[in-house]
């Protein structure tokens, strides 16, 4: 299904915790107002999550706050 949203010409980032090395490592596009979408690094050309700003910030804050370390 699509969305409407062109993510060809968007900048990506990876995330500040990726080890550089190839790893698991997911990018994120600030670049469209009211969606950010986020995509696998090692699949550039797959497909990519969309989530509004407030629910990756949520997100973000339980990961880091060890809500999903498996306790």
């Amino acid at each position: 299904m699509g969305t409407g949203i062109d993510l060809i010409a968007v900048t990506w980032r990876k995330s500040s915790y990726s080890n550089g090395s190839g790893g698991e490592c997911v990018e994120v596009s600030d670049g469209i107002p009211g969606v950010l979408p986020v995509r696998d690094s090692k699949d550039p050309d797959g497909p990519a999550l969309l989530f509004a700003p407030e629910a990756w910030a949520s997100f973000v804050r339980a990961v880091k706050g060890g809500e999903f370390n498996g306790r």
